[in-house]
């Protein structure tokens, strides 16, 4: 953002400097859509405005960015439903993965529904108490922390590896790398083994939590669309998605139809 501004002009801005005008300004250079570069789309933008909003309180300038997207004119997401995009971590494609850090952040991925971040920055003897884990709001997109349920004996045994690997207040980075080059050899080592598409082990993991919270199907994998449940059913049904939406770290429960349908 601060290379945004630059480029716009806005010359030697410190930390506290941004106003309304800057933000407004922010915007429509997200929206522009010129030779040079391609305009970025709403929800990229809408995520965006969500660290605006995080550094603003942080540096006290809280209410410099509106808290309604629909003040700057940005529209809605329309979230796109009934489709399974899920995807299982395969075990012969992990076999590939030669990286044990890298395969490690894998297995959490698919065990927590955790983005690729999280589960690279993940440190277990932080995270891990004991019947859920705590991640932290610097892993995390937008800054959000959160708790994720520690339920099978499964998940127990990742964590008591991942934290043998880490060793006490480590990460699955390797101390002679930083995030930015063991996300290199993430990206790399995934490819290589063809799991390169891994935001689908979120999608697999909600659809788990689906069928365990409300003992159905979810829409997108065959279950009833949520039009057809009963009142008893929408019920469950919602409180199910609520508590999804928790674990993956989204503040609105309608994210949660581009999971489960």
């Amino acid at each position: 953002m601060a290379n945004d501004l630059d480029a716009m002009g806005f010359k030697k801005m410190g930390a506290k400097s941004i106003k309304g005008r800057h933000v407004q300004a922010l915007i429509n250079h997200w929206q522009s859509d010129t030779g040079a570069k391609r305009a970025l789309s709403t929800g990229t933008i809408k995520n965006r405005m969500a660290v605006l909003r995080w550094w603003s309180n942080k540096v006290g300038k809280r209410g410099l960015v509106a808290g309604s997207n629909e003040h700057y004119g940005l529209a809605n997401r329309v979230y796109v439903t009934g489709l399974d995009k899920s995807s299982e971590l395969a075990a012969s494609k992990l076999s590939k993965v030669t990286d044990e850090d890298v395969k490690l952040s894998l297995r959490l991925q698919a065990a927590f529904g955790l983005r690729r971040e999280e589960a690279i920055k993940f440190i277990a003897s932080y995270a891990d108490r004991g019947d859920h884990i705590r991640l932290k709001g610097s892993w995390a997109k937008g800054g959000r922390p959160r708790v994720v349920p520690v339920r099978t004996e499964k998940q127990r045994e990742l964590l008591n590896a991942v934290r043998e690997r880490a060793g006490y207040g480590g990460a699955l980075i390797p101390a002679h790398k930083n995030y930015i080059q063991q996300l290199r050899s993430y990206t790399y080592q995934t490819i290589k083994a063809g799991l390169h598409r891994n935001h689908g082990l979120r999608h697999r993991y909600a659809q788990d939590r689906y069928r365990e919270l409300t003992g159905r199907e979810p829409p997108c994998c065959g279950g009833p669309a949520r039009a057809e449940l009963s009142k008893k059913d929408f019920r469950t049904d919602r409180k199910a998605r609520k508590q999804i939406a928790l674990e993956l770290g989204h503040n609105r429960i309608q994210i949660v139809a581009t999971y489960c349908g």
